[in-house]
């Protein structure tokens, strides 16, 4: 067995829950009444964190070396077909296929009508969950049936059959055309984040209205219009056209008012309930953010039998958007007091979260800590960014980080550290093709603080905040502003206040 497939052994071992060994092991001895080898592996595997195969072969010594690629590679199909079977009940697709294999089973033992009983029910599951690969290989089977199978109502039936295969292959085509449409998009944002120029905004709009199919949104399946909704939902995101975002957000989400829509489709109605929080958030809702947050967590609290992935969703689609309500009202001491837990909560994930992913949660609570005038815990997070090497790091994130980071120097004054860092942060943000026009101005005003006179530094603030507030005027350079509130920082300058008094001030003006 590979390293890479010894690695991903342990790992599979270390992701399953109490009640999941507990019923491994129960699967494993259904037939036996001795110790079985491969499960003195699983439990020797279960109580180590790195894998030691001299230790492993000293502490089980009747399995020899030779054996333990083989046993390795057994113990991984095991526990495999255990969480298959543990996990049938509450998964409609394996639910399915269980009931497509049963009645092969069947067909093979010459049973045809029964086999043809076992996938009519599943037909109706499988449309009734908008399963429609599923419903094909479904159909296919019946007309292989029917074919063996001769009755006087063959004729009608294959008619039937053949205009329901029509129908649900045109389905899955146009199902194929959006929810590629919306990977690429989400693929698209992952990679570059908003758009940067006007050039930008053509290449992604030609893209969009070059792949999105031809349709009629009524006439549409949910299946359909849910990746219909995700494809704009990403077009307007990127576009940063916000308030079209939080129109296509709200449709996704509204797809799963039935219930049993949100529990099958647990990952993409959870998605679409942070995309909404997304964009009442770019939106400034801070009412309706709340309220949505408030509903999500009530719902993810009486959630069971999570997996990890769905977990670490969860957990960061809460940690972003209660962060984010924070920013809005400007309450970032109250939020620095989240942060102990939210680490906590992030270590018994740390290994697998997604890299661009926790580097978000980083630079939001560097936000936080700055908001608050703690810039010392600031540059503490924005390192986690700066110093990361993965080549995973969106270039943005790391470039606002930069930014953010010398301006988190300058407050603490350390003048010493800022020429070097200055030079080393420009670098960066025109090699990364990140040197926004806002970040020039804060470079050469920061640069040049050295040469101005103390008595003239208000005068400077003011020249530097009336060149941003222009530039936040101007479509393609919105995109600084949406990850640093430089203008509120400014005005702390000016005005004498701390940054956390200004932004709330701000949003009690503008409450909503």
């Amino acid at each position: 067995m590979s390293k890479e497939l010894t690695e991903n052994l342990l790992d599979l071992i270390k992701s399953l829950s109490k009640s999941e060994k507990r019923n491994f092991k129960l699967y494993a001895q259904r037939n036996s009444s001795g110790k079985l080898k491969f499960l003195e592996l699983f439990d020797a595997l279960d109580k180590t964190k790195v894998y030691n195969e001299k230790l492993i072969l000293n502490q089980i010594p009747n399995i020899k070396k030779t054996q333990l690629s083989n046993l390795k590679s057994n113990l991984y199909k095991q526990i495999l077909k255990s969480l298959r079977l543990s996990h049938v009940s509450a998964d409609e697709r394996a639910a399915l296929r269980e009931s497509i294999d049963f009645s092969r089973v069947l067909f093979n033992k010459g049973l045809y009508a029964q086999s043809l009983k076992i996938l009519e029910k599943a037909k109706g599951n499988a449309k009734a969950f908008n399963l429609h690969l599923l419903l094909a290989e479904i159909i296919d089977f019946e007309k292989t049936i029917e074919s063996r199978y001769v009755t006087k109502s063959l004729e009608n039936r294959a008619e039937e059959l053949a205009i329901e295969s029509k129908t649900n292959l045109a389905t899955i085509n146009k199902v194929e055309e959006l929810s590629n449409l919306a990977l690429r998009l989400y693929g698209l944002y992952i990679k570059v984040g908003y758009i940067r120029s006007k050039k930008d905004a053509e290449i992604v709009k030609q893209f969009f209205q070059v792949n999105l199919p031809k349709h009629t949104e009524t006439e549409l399946g949910l299946t359909e219009k849910l990746y219909l909704y995700q494809s704009y939902s990403w077009y307007y995101y990127i576009m940063q056209d916000f308030v079209r975002y939080y129109k296509y957000a709200k449709k996704w989400v509204e797809l799963f008012e039935n219930k049993s829509n949100q529990q099958f489709e647990l990952d993409i109605y959870v998605k679409g309930v942070n995309n909404l929080m997304s964009s009442q958030f770019n939106t400034f809702q801070s009412k309706n953010l709340a309220l949505t947050l408030e509903r999500f967590n009530q719902f993810t609290a009486n959630l069971t039998r999570l997996d990890n992935n769905l977990e670490m969703q969860i957990l960061y689609y809460k940690v972003i958007n209660q962060i984010n309500l924070h920013f809005i009202k400007g309450d970032f001491t109250l939020g620095c007091k989240m942060v102990p837990e939210i680490e906590k909560q992030l270590a018994n994930y740390i290994e697998k979260f997604d890299k661009n992913r926790l580097t978000i949660i980083y630079y939001k609570i560097a936000c936080l800590y700055f908001g608050s005038g703690d810039n010392k815990n600031a540059i503490k997070y924005l390192n986690k960014i700066i110093n990361e090497s993965s080549q995973e790091i969106r270039e943005d994130i790391n470039g606002f980080a930069r930014i953010l980071n010398l301006i988190a120097h300058y407050e603490l004054e350390n003048t010493d550290l800022l020429e070097y860092q200055i030079k080393s942060v420009y670098r960066y943000l025109k090699k990364s093709n990140e040197l926004h026009k806002v970040h020039q101005e804060i470079l050469r005003f920061l640069r040049n603080l050295s040469h101005i006179r103390p008595d003239s530094l208000n005068r400077e603030f003011k020249i530097l905040k009336s060149k941003l507030v222009k530039l936040r005027e101007e479509p393609f350079e919105l995109r600084p502003f949406l990850y640093l509130d430089i203008i509120s920082w400014l005005d702390s300058k000016l005005s004498g206040r701390t940054v956390e008094t200004v932004i709330q001030q701000n949003y009690l003006k503008l409450k909503r």
